[in-house]
């Protein structure tokens, strides 16, 4: 049997999705300092790995786009930012998603989604994909261990219905 899933939109979803948006763009943006260049690590990462496993992969994608469209506009992001993140929220959303309930999988969810941004990077600037890999390893494991952390928090957050779904 085949059952079509409905999607309502209401109110309460649509205010979730704004808070959502806005706590991945404020995370975004505090970027936590390393002694490597290029280092850095963002907190947005495994507060995006624990949203995608909270609400799914299409919601997650749209809040991922509505977060990059206030940071075009805000010029805090340009088109290749965008890109980078895109590819990033696609590939950490995919294994989430394709994985549910597996935690060894969000855990990998992140540094993975970092590592095919980062490839996609070096595409864009035409440098060795390597050293920036190299550069994103502590970030990756950062992302990771956060994951696992995080994750048993944001469940207990309203609005997350597929965490709760699978306790």
């Amino acid at each position: 049997m085949n059952r079509e899933r409905t999607v309502s939109i209401t109110p309460r979803t649509l205010a979730l999705d704004g808070m959502f948006t806005a706590l991945l763009i404020l995370l975004g943006m505090i970027k936590l300092p390393s002694i490597l260049p290029g280092a850095e690590f963002q907190l947005s990462a495994p507060y995006a790995v624990c949203l995608v496993a909270g609400v799914g992969f299409w919601r997650y994608l749209g809040i991922g786009v509505c977060a990059s469209l206030v940071q075009l506009m805000m010029g805090t992001h340009t088109l290749w930012n965008v890109l980078v993140a895109m590819v990033f929220r696609v590939a950490a959303g995919l294994i989430v998603s394709l994985l549910p309930g597996k935690k060894w999988a969000m855990v990998l969810a992140g540094p993975v989604g970092t590592g095919c941004a980062r490839v996609v990077l070096a595409g864009v600037l035409g440098v060795p994909v390597l050293p920036l890999l190299g550069a994103a390893v502590p970030g990756m494991v950062f992302t990771g261990v956060c994951v696992a952390l995080l994750e048993p928090v944001l469940r207990r957050i309203p609005g997350m219905e597929q965490c709760a779904r699978e306790e």
